[in-house]
Parts: structure tokens; sequence; C-alpha cells
């Protein structure tokens, strides 16, 4: 006997309830492609990565664009020999003083008297050190590295002394009271450090030739200068184009550090402006900076195809 009172049909299932949105599925499901908190963060991870990537590029062309000023701008020496003390400290064998040598004001003028000039000397000077020259290309590249970022002892052909007179200038010692004299005029040299004995001070005159130096170093007694090398071809002096820069700073060691100025020992206005040591120490590194951030800047666009 049926029954005619409406009922629920059994084979009829209750359909589930869709559930209620809460937040990012990507918060709770880790293998969601909807970009959330975990692609953020993966986002910024691989933007480090790029970031660690492209800092060594970065670093080697400051690098080399810091080798370049260098180079041609300004460089850093040793000391060899101790034929500069007090002005300069040196010996024979050990790391003296480390300088810094500006190239640019020699290329609108002269080196001028009082000036402290590093040079390649002329084949008739004998070293006043003894360097081992390495015997293959890779370490010679790694030397020549070394000495032009003022890490390495200097080539044994370098040195370094005062100007002490011009082309077409006479020099030549002494006067009365025992001084070197230019053009008959004493000069006013008080850097001069444990002087030769009178009786072998004297020399000249020696007229020097146009384009060329007469130099000498502040530790009279133990300087190899024009002076000893007065019987040679050019009568001791060096050329111009010889001059490898002005040293204008001390930058080693922190207890010395300083400018070196040049005195007026000629009693003129001669004598050049000296050069600034932080500015001179930092522009290398700052311009080989400066020129590296916007090359990896473009390397990163060209890698994006942009």
């Amino acid at each position: 006997m049926s029954s005619d009172r409406p009922g629920r049909p059994a084979d009829v299932v209750p359909e589930p309830e869709e559930p209620q949105a809460t937040g990012s599925t990507a918060d709770t499901d880790p293998v969601s492609p909807v970009p959330g908190r975990r692609g953020r963060r993966r986002e910024q991870e691989a933007k480090k990565g790029s970031l660690l990537r492209e800092l060594p590029v970065l670093l080697l062309i400051a690098f080399v664009l810091a080798l370049l000023v260098k180079t041609f701008l300004v460089q850093a020496f040793f000391i060899p020999s101790g034929s500069m003390e007090r002005t300069l400290h040196g010996c024979p064998g050990c790391t003296g003083d480390r300088v810094l040598v500006n190239k640019v004001p020699y290329w609108f003028g002269a080196p001028e008297p009082g000036d402290i000039v590093v040079f390649e000397g002329p084949e008739s000077w004998s070293p006043e050190v003894d360097v081992a020259e390495p015997g293959n290309w890779f370490s010679g590249g790694l030397l020549w590295l070394g000495r032009a970022i003022g890490v390495a002892p200097p080539s044994e052909d370098d040195f370094v002394k005062r100007v002490i007179a011009t082309g077409g200038q006479t020099v030549q010692c002494c006067n009365p009271e025992g001084r070197v004299t230019v053009d008959g005029e004493p000069l006013d040299e008080p850097y001069v450090f444990e002087d030769t004995p009178l009786e072998s001070r004297a020399f000249g005159p020696v007229t020097v030739p146009e384009g060329r130096l007469w130099v000498m170093g502040d530790h009279r007694s133990a300087s190899a200068d024009s002076k000893a090398h007065v019987g040679d071809e050019w009568s001791g002096t060096v050329a111009v184009d010889d001059v490898v820069g002005k040293a204008a700073l001390i930058v080693w060691p922190l207890d010395r550090f300083g400018t070196l100025g040049s005195p007026d020992i000629q009693g003129t206005e001669a004598a050049g402006v000296p050069v600034s040591g932080a500015a001179a120490v930092a522009a290398p590194y700052a311009l080989g900076l400066v020129g590296a951030v916007p090359l990896t800047a473009w390397r990163r666009r060209r890698s994006r195809g942009g």
C-alpha cells in the first residue's frame, strides 16, 4: 500500500557546499600557480641572486677602470733607496714610503725647480735597487699589475729625485757658503740632509740642454744623481720625456700620510700648487666606480633583451 505523503527520495544525494573564500589560495596551497606570498618571495630571491652574480662583474669593471686611471693619471711608487731622506723614507732592500705620482701636471707644462719627480733613468745610471725580474709572462703580468697599483717594488730603471735646474739654466757648486747655484744665484734648500763634505761638493758649471733636467737627491751624501753622472753623454741631465710624473702624496705608511709640495728653491713664482691629498687618492677609484655603474646597467638591460 503506497503512501501519498511527500518524502525524501532515497537516491537523491545533497550537493556539497562550496568552500568559502578566506584568503589567497597560494597561502595554503604550496603548489598553487596563483601568485602570492611565496611567489613574491621567490621573485625577491631571484633578484638578490642576480645582483650577487653581477657584483663580481661590477667590481672587475671598476678595478679595470681604476687601473686605466692610474696608468694615465696617477700611479703609486715605492721609494727604493735612502737618496731622498728625510723628505722620503727608503732603504736598499726594504719597503720605504709609498708615494702617489700625479701625471696630469706635465701634460700641460714641464717639471719646475723644486718638484720631486719619478723618472726612467738613462742607461748610464746604475740602479739604486736590485729587483729580480720574473722569467715568465704570467709572473711578469702580475708584477706589472702590482707596480701599477703600488703594491710591488719599482723597476730598476725608476728613480726619484728633486728638480734643481731646467733647460737653459746653468748649475754649479759651490758659492762661498758652499751652496748650489743656478745662473749664479744660490738655491734655498732647507730639505738637504747630510750634505757631502765641502771639499768634495764641487761640480760644474753645467748648462742644462733644452728638454732636459738637472736632478739631485735631498740626501746629498747618499744620492747617485746628476752630479754623480756629470761625465756621461748628457752631463748628468735626464730627459723631460722620461719623467713619469710628479710625486704629490705620501700614502703609506699612514702615520706619514701627507702632500709633497714644491718649494720655491730659486726664489721665483714657478713652484706649482700641491695636489689635494684626499682627491688624489680617491680619484682613480671614484672614477672607476662611476664608470662601472652605467656599463653594468647596460649589460643587464642587454641580457634582458631590452
